[in-house]
């Protein structure tokens, strides 16, 4: 599943790919300023129940 939302660094709209069915908290780049983004999700089946994206203090 395609899933866009602001890097909180940059505020550029950024989009990637989640899998279904997989909770789980990691650390992407952005692709447009390469900070870290701490990515978390859950799901219940093909539900996004929780999407969040948050700076990491550096």
């Amino acid at each position: 599943m395609e899933h866009f939302f602001t890097c909180p660094y940059c505020w550029e709209n950024i989009s990637m790919v989640l899998e279904f069915s997989v909770n789980e908290t990691y650390i992407q780049d952005c692709e447009v300023c390469c900070n870290p983004i701490e990515i978390k999700t859950a799901w219940e089946g093909e539900e996004l129940l929780l999407f969040e994206a948050n700076p990491i203090d550096q």
